[in-house]
């Protein structure tokens, strides 16, 4: 994989603008891919292994890179890759019949860009398939003034080089961003920034995993971003 340049110091805001950016993960978060994922997940732990996969396991690993959720059943990087490619190729494959916008999100998200607020989104996805995804669904990437991949850092979430780099990209101060996720993972890397964090109730965690993140905003339905 591309091992990505040094993340660059961020710069001082360069926008007159008090709203704070808003960053958002993908799947689960503006999309709902996460059917997709376990069932590629699945799919592939019974190519190579033989065995059912564990929900557990697997929503430990989810919001985290390919290589590392298989990184957790062998050492062997032929073997990692080979896991990622038979993956890559079942979740491609369905791709487009299981993965829809969550209701209202495209509308939601649209407003606020036309609005001029700042946006970015901080994915563990590389950043092809998170345009497949955004464009299926209906966002425009052009909405986005930061959009970060798995391919575009070195460290990744719950590191929290992801957002200082989508902070950076936007040309704001970490504190003066929102890191928005479903996951754990996507609170734990925003707290590290130094951001802001709202975790949203549409995802596949239980509430509590969530709650122990401490999260500044809670968000029941996409119409609660507008509070934001």
């Amino acid at each position: 994989m591309r091992r990505a340049d040094p993340l660059p110091p961020a710069p001082l805001p360069t926008v007159d603008d008090p709203r704070p950016a808003l960053l958002f993960d993908l799947d689960g978060t503006l999309i709902d891919s996460i059917d997709l994922i376990r069932a590629s997940y699945a799919h592939t732990l019974a190519e190579h292994f033989g065995r059912p996969h564990d929900e557990t396991e697997f929503l430990e690993g989810l919001g985290r890179p390919l290589r590392w959720m298989f990184g957790r059943w062998t050492a062997d990087p032929a073997e990692i890759e080979a896991l990622v490619g038979t993956y890559r190729r079942f979740n491609q494959e369905h791709h487009d019949r299981r993965v829809r916008p969550f209701p209202g999100l495209t509308e939601t998200i649209a407003e606020l860009a036309r609005g001029g607020r700042p946006l970015g989104l901080v994915t563990s996805k590389q950043r092809a398939g998170a345009l497949r995804g955004l464009g299926l669904c209906g966002f425009e990437p052009d909405w986005f003034g930061a959009l970060v991949g798995a391919d575009d850092v070195q460290q990744h979430k719950p590191h929290p080089e992801p957002v200082l780099r989508a902070a950076a990209l936007l040309g704001r101060d970490p504190q003066h961003t929102i890191m928005i996720g479903d996951s754990p993972h996507d609170l734990a890397s925003g707290r590290a920034a130094g951001a802001r964090t709202a975790a949203v109730a549409w995802g596949p965690f239980p509430r509590s995993e969530l709650l122990a993140q401490q999260p500044d905003h809670w968000l029941e339905t996409p119409a609660d971003l507008r509070r934001l």
